[in-house]
């Protein structure tokens, strides 16, 4: 279990560096979603499957497709889709994929063995989580769904372009 562990903490030690020093805004999150998921299995490992089902649903899926949907809208035209063309080489892929086929590989193993699954695991049911965010944390969440709102109108007003009008 200790070995599963640790390998997930340098599966995202590892994939958040490379997010974090890549130049390419599609490989640097293609990197953090490998991060998320690697969380997700620490979460797990530690007890808490819930959190990692939340991790999961909530920042692996929704906040990447926010990213993502920025940037699409950031698309700067044809030189940017040839430069995405650029970007598809199936190099690209492989940083992420071997990271991502290590945790499969535990994810495979914590589910293929059933001593592992959820180890010191306490119930928490989503009613008490729901109790917690919108009780004593709800300025902290509507306080990040606000950032997120004016992060996404900056994003699309850096973004477009003014029909009619030339840069001089």
């Amino acid at each position: 279990m200790d070995a599963v562990f640790y390998i997930a903490a340098i599966v995202a030690i590892v994939s958040t560096v490379l997010a974090i020093t890549r130049l390419n805004a599609v490989h640097a999150l293609l990197y953090l979603i490998v991060s998320l998921l690697s969380v997700a299995v620490v979460f797990y490992v530690m007890g808490a499957p819930f959190v990692a089902a939340l991790e999961v649903i909530v920042y692996a899926g929704a906040i990447m497709v926010l990213f993502v949907f920025v940037v699409m809208m950031l698309n700067l035209g044809k030189a940017a889709t040839e430069m995405e063309r650029q970007w598809q080489k199936p190099g690209m892929w492989a940083g992420p994929s071997i990271l991502a086929a290590i945790l499969i590989g535990e994810v495979a193993y914590l589910l293929s063995n059933p001593s592992t699954l959820a180890f010191g695991a306490a119930v928490v049911e989503p009613k008490l989580v729901a109790i917690q965010l919108f009780g004593p944390y709800l300025i902290g969440v509507e306080l990040a769904s606000m950032l997120l709102l004016g992060a996404l109108v900056g994003a699309y007003h850096l973004g477009r372009r003014t029909q009619g009008k030339t840069e001089k």
